[in-house]
This record gives structure tokens, C-alpha cells and sequence, in this order.
């Protein structure tokens, strides 16, 4: 065992040298396939001798290993139950003695096992958890609220259901009383050592797990064992609301547990009001009065900044709730608030210009993206725009009194223009304003466009203007950016690109995110408000020089820190389409060298995600008449990624070389794609979720083109290994079918006849457990698609033949109860149209139907007749249109991201048919005449009146 300890150990140091790290990776991943592995990890985590980053890194990697390795998608354990006996015996001990860096991460591994097992398969949790509280020790306390805390907040998020209900109930039962008790012996401890600093700090982080705790527990309703002793729970948070000691008083910058326990309370005074007003109500005065006091006593240094907007997110909840916003409702008051509250926390402070200064992409991400949900500015904001919903004119009217007094003081004090622009946004606003449109609705009392062209214009437009003067004017216009009409854009545009060429960090950013966003804006109408032929004239400028600015600084890093520039990179490309053709050698040049740098160290999931999209847009729009060009251009680069295994990209290589593979179906397979083919099928790549859909559109994309390869090297039974793993998961059985198509489309019947009654075998067993509606979809797709495929050897009944040769019989009940029912309910036109090419061929090839199935041909005429009342129209290609997700909307790091650019439309497997009622014509008329009169003859015997007079016009 000590031999083990002491190998991973150096392996885990190894991992955070930048030099051996990946290495270290790929040694540690081995590792984890070794029984036991967990409880090395754990060993190391807690020996006390062992330096602390080398603890750290452990408990990160057992976070980790438990994430990924714990239970399968069933639930099922993959780990061996003595071994899982173990873990759940040591973890809570080991969370509780251990230092606060390894307590977040053992947390988080607690957290993520009681996601599996809480509480059935973890009943002896919460008692054993409560054995260990103590009324004295606050350091022993505090582990064991950190855990309760770690599991029970799960439950904040989640939707209501009965199995919640049934947790939090039990945990209520055993761990209610306990909890009242504890908050009675922190308030006590906190009293009794006011002047002991190490003791009062300890109860006050006691204090905060216990108000993090109360939140929890109310999330979801309100609990009785809260309900009867809320009037002693009361008296407790407005004492600490109001508490004060010198004992805190210190450092302006850093927040301490005092500040975090008041923030704590206000977020639970939130919920309490938001969800139990009926309850809370009789309180709520007492505690507006509270908060209201708290905002005007505490002052402008950073330690409160949580704690204000946390205080600022209760009165925007109270104003929420009419009967107690009617308490705003008056000119007096109303100004009270906008001086002592609005204009404390909305004013620019000495920290605000630091950060735009020194560290001015965190500044732009909090501004922007609502990063800065709990800074003052954005929390005042909220206030102000939930009492403009009820008071609007009333709002409007003593806010312009503040708004006009800073722009005359604007004229020669740019922060107090600063502030003036400020509250003129928070109220010109209603509701939210949206990533795609910006603002959608304006306050009535208001004139947007006027208000810019007096007051903000000339700062967007003039040489030596301050330059968050600046960055208020191009904001101005990202924000209203939807309230502008193509014209007054005409006027806006060009010295929107201006500021591009600003020396200031800032300043060019936000130029090249109000670039971005109007290139995206669209009409009611879906039109894009500037087109292509607006930008091409000067695309090539544009994309030259914000490469430039991308790279400054070459380290990778700094390389790869302004996703925004990106983003307008790619904005503009796919705005050009194959405009970009004549310039594409320089783009491809900045995107490759780009590439090259960061692909040894990827630190910013956002950056390289729009790369990867600038790159699939080039695919996109220039692949189909430069697709060995590009090829050879992203060989190098991409090559390298997949020999390393850069996991951070090799998601996105797969995605852009499937679509350079798509973009000519009839194009022969480029030899260097010929070289991926063997360690594409190789079971480690597609151990790794993250890389499923990305590898599974690439081999669908290959396999038409290397059927003869394929074929040669006896690759086809390693393929089909690959579609049957990837069918047992229930993430991945589209993929499956996938894989499987592209199969049925490139190999004749012939080939398959060998694996066919097994591929049946494992699909059919997955139909009786239960599968879900899209598992169905792709069956009867994949049927329809063998049914269809007679010329290549295929049909109804090679299908028929392989089912019965599995259990003899199995056939019909698959065909009338899944079959035909699910194909009824067909929604795309690309899946109708197969089914129509399939019911067909099976009325007039198969001699199943002819002979033994004289009522299911009855009944697949009737389907077939069904499908044709509304004929299935395939539009041809895919549209222009790329709909990304909203960024924010991706969750990066979870292995996959679908890139936009590269996205396959539906697959026609018979594009070559246009006209599908007049094909289904065609070939009943050839078949009939073909098999002697046959067809007419089963139609007259085996259909209805009224669908023989219908099937009559096709024959």
C-alpha cells in the first residue's frame, strides 16, 4: 500500500507541472482502472506528512474519480460494494479533520455520491452526522455543516416531486430538531466569547453554515419544525442583522464572516418573501426597516459589496409584492431611496476604475454577462427597474430630477456623466435586456434615440474622450442596439468600427462586442438588419484587425483571453459566407497560427469554442469549392491534437473534419482522412462521453467513403462493436443509429447477412425495456431505411427473415404495435418520405406482404395513403441560417459542444426523389405491370372501398 501512496503521489505532483502534465494525466488515468484506486486517493488526502498541494490534488482527483466512475447511468455501482462500503465509512470523518482547501473538494465528492445513494442507500448520513455535532467545539461543528450543507443544497435547484419531498421529510425528521438547537448554542457561543477573536470567528462560521442551512431546508416549503419556532428564529436574524464589534473591524477589501452572515440572512429573507409571503408578512416590516437601515450605515469599501446587493435582491422581492411595495409608492420616500440607496451603490468607485485599469477583461465580464450578479451596481439596478413596473411615472419623474443635475455636472466631471448615462439606462429599460435583441421595451416616459444624439453621441464619436466616457456611449448603443432603425445603424456603424483601433483594452472590446451583436440582430422577420453586401466591402480590414488585436501577446494565455474578439471574428465570417473565398488564405493563416499556440495549454473554453466555430464557418461557406485546400490547411494542426489528445479539442477537430467529409458526397477520401481509420475504431477514444457525438459523426462521414477499406481490413465487425456499445447508453443511442445508417448505406444486404439477426437481437431486447419515444424514432427509421433499400439487397422482407430466424412470430406484433404506429407520428419530412419510399417498395417487392401478410398489406396501403394526404416536401441543402445557442446557455467543460456552423441537417436518403407522390405512382404503375397485374389485384381484394378509389389514382 505505502509503495502505491507514494506512486501516485509523484504522479499527482507530476499533473500540476505544466511540462509533465498531461503525461501525468495519462499514467493517472491507468491507475484508475486498478482496484481500490479511490481509496489510495483518500489515503493520500489524509496523511498528514504529505505536503498539502500533493493532499489537494488527490481530493480533486477523487472528486473527480467519484464523478465519473461512481454509478452508471442506471444508478447501478461501478465500483465494488466493499469498496463503496469504505468510502461512505471514511468520507465524512476525513471531510471533518481536513484543512478548508480539501474540505471544498471532498464536499463536493459527498455531494455527488448523495446524488446517487441519499437516502436510501445512505440512511446511517444524517445520523451519523448529528452524533458528531458539538455544543463546544465549533471546529468539529463546522465539518460537520459543511457536509450537511454540501447535500442538502442540491435540492435548491430541483424541480418538486414526491421522491424530493420524501428526502427532505426525512431529513427534516432527524435533523429539524437538532438544527433549532444548534442556532440556539451558536447565538450563545457568539455572546459568550465577544472579546475572544479566534472562539467568535469560529461560532460566527458556525452561524453562516447554519443560515446557508435554513435556506436549504425552507427551498422547496416551508418546514413545520421552521414554521413553529419562527418567532425565536426571527429574534435571531434581525439581531444579527444589526450586530456590530470592533473585533471585525479591519481590512476594506475582504469581506469577513460577519458581512457573509448578514448577506446570508438577506438571501433567505428573499425566499422567505418571494415563497411564503402569507407566513412572512407579519414580519416583513421589521425586517424593510432592518435592511433599510443596514444600506444606510455601511459604506463604499469593497467588504460589503455582497452584502449590499444581497440586501438590495430583499427590497427588490418586497417591492415585488404590492401590498408591501405600496410602502414606496410616495415622492419622499421615493427620493430617500434614490439618494441614500440607488446612488451610493450605481456611482463609479476608486475599486471600479482599478479593475477597468488593471484587470479590464474581468471588468467587461461583469459588466456585460450579469458575472457581476452580486456587485452593488447590478443589484441597485434591479431595485430600480421592479419599482419603475409599479410606480413608472412616478420613477421616471424623481429620477430625471438626479439624471439632469449629473449632466450639467458632466460637463466638466466625467464621472458624473458616467452616473447620469448610468441611471438613464436602468430606467429607459423595462424588463430584461436580451443577449439577442438587447433592450426590447422602453420606459413610455422616455426617447432613447434623443436622449443619445444630445447627450451621448459626441462621446462615441470624438479623439481624447476618457475612456469609460467611451465605453458608455458604445454600451448605449449595445444596449438599445433593437430601438435603432437601419438607418440611424447607417449613421451609428461607422464610428462604432472606429473604436476599434483605440489603444484602450476596454474600449475596443466593447466596440467589438456592439459589432457582433448588430451583425446579429435580425427583423421580425428573421432578416438579418445588416447583410452581406453591407459588410463585404469592408470585412477584410475588419477580421485583419481584430486578429491584430488577438495577437499582441503571443503567450498562450494572453492569446486566448478575449473571447469577444472572437466572437465578432466569427460574427463577421459567417455574415460574409463565401464572400471570404478571396481572402480565405490569410484568415485560414491567423486561424491555424492561432491554433498552434493555444492548443498546448487551452485555458478558455469561450475563446477556443468561437474559434472552432470561425473555423467551421470557413468549412461551411468556402468547403464545397476548397475542401483540399482546407484539408490540408487544418491537417498539421488538427493531426497534432488528436496525436496528443488534446481533450479540450479533439471534440471540435471531429465535428470540422465529418463536414469537410460531407461537403462532396461523390469526392474520393483524402489519404490522410484514410490514416484515421484505424485508431478512430480504437475503444479509447470512445471511452471518453465528450468525444461520442464528435467521433460518431466522423465515422458516419467516412464510412461511405472507405466501404472498401473497410471492407479489406475486416473492419466491419469492429464498427458494428462500436454501434452496439454505443446502444446500451441512453446518451448515446442516437449516435448508434448514426453509425448504423451510414452502415446500411454503404454495405449491400450481402455483407451484412452475417450480423444481421444480431444487430436485431440487441435492438429488440432494448425495445422491451421500456426505451424511450426517440429510441422507437430511430428504430423505425432504421427499419424503414432496410425496408427501403431493395436494390442494394435489402427490403421488408430481408428484415422479416433475420427477425424470424431470432423467435419465430416476432415480427408482427414489432410491425403493428411500433411500426406502423410510430411512423404515423413522424414530424420531420425527411423521415415520412422514407417512410412513404419504404411502405411502398414493401407493397410491391415483398413477397412476405404478397403471400403470408395478406392483412398487414392492407394495412401498410392504408399508412402509405395516410403519409400522402400530406405529402412530405424536402427542402433541398441546408438553410443559410445558423442559430447558435445563446453562449451562456453552453455548458462548457461537460466534454461535448455542438458547433453551429457544422451542423448536418436531416439525412435524405433519397434525395434523388423530388416529387414523392409522383414517384409513389411511377413505381406502382412499373411494379404492377412487372409482377403480371398483381398489385391492382391485392388492392382490389384486400382494401376498403374507399381507399381502393384513392389508391387507384397511383396505380
Amino acid at each position: 500500500m505505502a509503495a502505491e501512496v507514494g506512486r501516485i503521489s509523484q504522479l499527482l505532483d507530476a499533473t500540476l507541472d505544466p511540462h509533465q502534465h498531461r503525461k501525468a494525466e495519462s499514467a493517472l488515468k491507468e491507475e484508475e482502472k486498478k482496484p481500490h484506486y479511490s481509496l489510495t486517493l483518500l489515503n493520500i488526502t489524509a496523511s498528514e506528512p504529505l505536503p498539502l498541494k500533493t493532499r489537494l490534488a488527490a481530493a480533486l482527483a477523487f472528486k473527480n474519480f467519484i464523478r465519473h466512475n461512481y454509478t452508471d447511468e442506471n444508478g447501478q455501482y461501478k465500483l465494488p460494494l466493499d469498496e463503496v462500503a469504505t468510502i461512505k465509512q471514511e468520507l465524512v470523518g476525513l471531510m471533518i479533520s481536513s484543512p478548508p482547501s480539501i474540505q471544498a473538494q471532498l464536499g463536493e465528492a459527498i455531494s455527488l455520491i448523495a446524488d446517487s445513494d441519499f437516502w436510501e442507500r445512505w440512511e446511517t448520513l444524517v445520523p451519523d452526522l448529528i452524533s458528531r455535532l458539538s455544543d463546544t467545539d465549533f471546529k468539529v461543528t463546522n465539518g460537520v455543516l459543511e457536509v450537511a450543507h454540501s447535500i442538502f443544497q442540491r435540492w435548491r435547484p430541483l424541480f418538486q416531486s414526491n421522491e424530493l419531498y420524501l428526502e427532505i421529510n426525512h431529513v427534516l425528521g432527524i435533523f429539524g430538531e437538532p438544527f433549532i438547537k444548534m442556532l440556539a448554542v451558536a447565538d450563545q457561543q457568539i455572546d459568550a466569547n465577544k472579546d475572544n477573536q479566534v472562539a467568535l470567528k469560529g461560532w460566527f462560521e458556525t452561524m453562516s453554515l447554519l443560515m446557508r442551512i435554513f435556506y436549504d431546508l425552507s427551498c422547496q416549503d416551508l418546514p413545520p419544525v421552521i414554521e413553529s419556532n419562527l418567532g425565536p428564529i426571527v429574534t435571531i436574524l434581525l439581531k444579527y442583522l444589526s450586530y456590530t464589534n470592533p473585533l471585525f473591524d479591519g481590512d476594506d477589501d475582504e469581506a469577513t464572516v460577519l458581512e457573509n452572515v448578514k448577506a446570508e440572512i438577506c438571501e433567505a429573507l428573499t425566499l422567505y418573501t418571494t415563497k411564503f409571503d402569507d407566513d412572512f408578512s407579519p414580519f416583513a416590516s421589521q425586517f424593510m426597516q432592518a435592511v433599510w437601515t443596514l444600506l444606510s450605515t455601511v459604506g463604499p469599501e469593497k467588504r460589503y459589496d455582497l452584502l449590499v446587493s444581497k440586501a438590495l435582491n430583499f427590497l427588490t422581492a418586497i417591492a415585488a409584492v404590492p401590498r408591501h411595495a405600496e410602502n414606496f409608492n410616495n415622492e419622499d420616500i421615493m427620493g430617500q431611496i434614490v439618494e441614500k440607496v440607488i446612488l451610493p451603490n450605481v456611482a463609479l468607485r476608486e475599486s471600479d476604475i482599478e479593475m477597468f485599469e488593471d484587470e479590464p477583461i474581468e471588468f467587461i465580464r461583469r459588466d456585460l454577462e450579469g458575472s457581476d450578479t452580486d456587485s452593488r451596481r447590478r443589484a441597485a439596478t434591479d431595485f430600480l427597474r421592479k419599482l419603475l413596473e409599479s410606480f413608472e411615472m412616478l420613477v421616471t419623474k424623481v429620477v430625471f430630477k438626479y439624471i439632469d443635475h449629473y449632466l450639467q455636472q458632466g460637463a466638466s466631471d466625467w464621472k458624473a456623466k458616467d452616473t447620469a448615462i448610468y441611471l438613464y439606462l436602468a430606467i429607459a429599460a423595462k424588463g430584461t435586456v436580451t443577449a439577442a435583441q438587447g433592450v426590447k421595451t422602453v420606459n413610455q416616459y422616455v426617447n432613447v434615440v434623443d436622449f443619445f444624439q444630445k447627450h451621448v453621441a459626441s462621446d462615441l464619436v470624438s479623439e481624447g474622450v476618457e475612456p469609460i466616457a467611451k465605453v458608455d456611449a458604445i454600451k448605449y448603443l449595445h444596449n438599445f442596439r433593437s430601438q435603432l432603425t437601419k438607418e440611424q445603424w447607417q449613421g451609428a456603424f461607422q464610428p462604432l468600427i472606429n473604436n476599434l483601433a483605440s489603444s484602450n483594452y476596454v474600449v475596443y472590446t466593447y466596440a467589438a462586442i456592439a459589432v457582433e451583436r448588430v451583425l446579429f440582430l435580425t427583423n421580425d422577420q428573421g432578416e438579418h438588419l445588416f447583410s452581406r453586401a453591407d459588410i463585404e466591402p469592408f470585412a477584410k480590414d475588419l477580421l485583419e484587425h481584430l486578429f491584430t488585436l488577438i495577437e499582441r501577446d503571443t503567450s498562450p494565455a494572453k492569446l486566448q483571453e478575449n473571447e469577444f474578439l472572437m466572437r465578432c471574428i466569427m460574427r463577421v465570417l459567417i455574415v460574409v459566407k463565401d464572400g471570404v473565398i478571396p481572402i480565405m488564405d490569410g484568415i485560414l493563416d491567423h486561424l491555424v497560427n492561432i491554433t498552434n499556440v493555444i492548443k498546448a495549454n487551452p485555458s478558455n473554453p469561450r475563446f477556443y469554442y468561437y474559434q472552432f466555430e470561425a473555423i467551421g464557418a470557413l468549412v461551411r461557406y468556402c468547403g464545397p469549392a476548397n475542401a483540399t485546400k482546407l484539408e490540408s490547411r487544418l491537417w498539421e494542426p488538427f493531426s497534432y491534437i488528436l496525436n496528443e489528445d488534446v481533450t479540450e479539442f479533439v471534440p471540435y477537430v471531429f465535428q470540422i473534419f465529418a463536414a469537410l467529409l460531407e461537403g462532396d458526397a461523390s469526392a474520393p477520401l483524402p489519404d490522410n482522412f484514410k490514416s484515421l481509420l484505424q485508431p478512430l475504431t480504437a475503444p479509447t477514444l470512445w471511452e471518453q462521453r465528450g468525444n461520442v457525438p464528435g467521433c460518431a459523426r466522423f465515422l458516419t462521414a467516412i464510412i461511405p467513403k472507405a466501404a472498401a477499406d473497410i471492407q479489406a481490413n475486416n473492419m466491419l465487425e469492429v464498427i458494428l462493436g462500436i454501434f452496439q456499445k454505443l446502444l446500451l447508453g441512453k446518451k448515446t443511442e442516437q449516435n448508434a443509429y448514426d453509425i448504423l445508417e451510414a452502415i446500411i448505406s454503404a454495405f449491400p444486404g450481402t455483407v451484412l447477412d452475417s450480423f444481421f439477426t444480431t444487430l436485431l437481437n440487441i435492438m429488440f431486447t432494448k425495445l422491451q425495456n421500456n426505451p424511450s419515444d426517440s429510441y422507437k424514432t430511430r428504430f423505425v427509421r432504421f427499419y424503414h431505411l432496410v425496408s427501403a433499400k431493395t436494390e442494394a439487397g435489402y427490403g421488408a422482407d430481408y428484415f422479416i427473415k433475420h427477425a424470424e430466424n431470432l423467435q419465430a412470430g416476432v415480427f408482427v406484433p414489432i410491425y403493428l404495435n411500433i411500426i406502423l404506429k410510430v411512423t404515423a407520428t413522424f414530424a420531420r419530412p425527411v423521415d415520412r418520405k422514407l417512410g412513404v419510399v419504404s411502405y411502398t417498395k414493401t407493397l410491391c417487392e415483398s413477397q412476405a406482404f404478397a403471400q403470408k401478410y395478406q392483412k398487414g398489406w392492407g394495412f401498410t396501403c392504408n399508412n402509405l395513403l395516410d403519409l400522402l394526404k400530406n405529402a412530405p416536401k424536402v427542402a433541398a441543402g441546408h438553410g443559410d441560417e445558423i442559430m447558435e445557442a445563446d453562449v451562456d446557455d453552453i455548458g462548457f467543460g461537460l466534454g461535448y459542444t455542438p458547433l453551429s456552423t457544422c451542423k448536418r441537417g436531416p439525412r435524405d436518403d433519397f434525395a434523388e426523389i423530388t416529387d414523392v407522390e409522383g414517384w409513389v405512382g411511377q413505381y406502382v404503375k412499373a411494379a404492377n405491370q412487372r409482377h403480371g397485374g398483381a398489385i391492382a389485384n391485392f388492392a382490389n381484394e384486400r382494401l376498403t372501398p374507399e381507399a381502393k378509389q384513392v389508391f387507384a389514382a397511383y396505380l
